[in-house]
C-alpha cells in the first residue's frame, strides 16, 4: 500500500484534472449545443440545416476520430499550433475543444426533445401577443423545456464525464499514467486493481 500512498499528490492532480476537463467541457458543451438546438428549430431553413448536418455528422463519428482530428489535424493546419493557448497546454485545450464539440450534439437533441414536449399552443400563443421567435424561445418555450431537459441532459453530461477518459491518450490528465507508471515499477502493481 505505501506505493499508493506514495503517490497519493498525483492521484488527487490527476483527479481535480478530470474534473476540471468535465466542468469545462460541460460548460462549452450546454453552451453550443443550446446554439445548434436554436438553429435545429429555426424558422430559417439554411439554420435548420446547418444544424441538421452538425448533428448528424458528428452523432455519427466515433469520439476517437473527433479527438484524432483535433490533436493532430487542427495542429497540422496551424490551429493550436503553439505549445499553449491561454496559458494552457496545446493538447488539454484542443482535448476539451473535441469533447464539447462531440457532446454538443447529444445535448442539442436532449434540449430540442425538451423543446418539442412543449405544446405548441404556448409558442402560438407567444406570437399571438407580438413576441418574435428568439423571445418566444427565450421566454416561454425554454423555461418550460428545462424541467423535460433536465434527466436526459445529466445523462448525456454523465457520459462526457467517462468520455474524458478517453482524453489521456494524448497527454491530458498525464498525472494519473505518471502514478501508475510508478506504481507498476515499485513492485505497487499489487495494489493498482484496488484503485481502478
Amino acid at each position: 500500500m505505501e506505493p499508493v500512498l506514495d503517490n497519493l499528490d498525483l492521484f488527487w492532480s490527476g483527479f481535480l484534472r478530470s474534473l476540471g476537463i468535465a466542468a469545462l467541457a460541460a460548460v462549452g458543451s450546454v453552451v453550443l449545443g443550446t446554439v445548434v438546438a436554436v438553429c435545429r428549430i429555426s424558422p430559417v431553413p439554411v439554420l435548420r440545416a446547418v444544424g441538421t448536418a452538425y448533428v448528424t455528422l458528428v452523432r455519427n463519428t466515433p469520439l476517437a476520430v473527433v479527438l484524432f482530428f483535433f490533436a493532430f489535424g487542427l495542429p497540422t493546419v496551424g490551429v493550436g499550433a503553439s505549445t499553449e493557448i491561454l496559458g494552457l497546454r496545446t493538447f488539454y485545450v484542443l482535448g476539451v475543444s473535441a469533447l464539447v464539440v462531440y457532446t454538443a450534439a447529444f445535448v442539442c437533441e436532449a434540449e430540442r426533445a425538451g423543446i418539442n414536449a412543449v405544446p405548441a399552443g404556448q409558442a402560438e400563443a407567444a406570437r399571438a401577443i407580438g413576441l418574435g421567435f428568439v423571445a418566444t424561445l427565450g421566454l416561454v418555450v425554454l423555461p418550460q423545456a428545462l424541467r423535460t431537459v433536465v434527466p436526459p441532459l445529466g445523462s448525456v453530461l454523465i457520459a462526457m464525464a467517462k468520455n474524458s477518459a478517453v482524453l489521456g491518450a494524448f497527454g491530458v490528465g498525464g498525472d494519473l499514467f505518471s502514478a501508475y507508471v510508478r506504481l507498476t515499477s515499485a513492485q505497487g502493481y499489487a495494489q493498482l486493481p484496488i484503485l481502478t
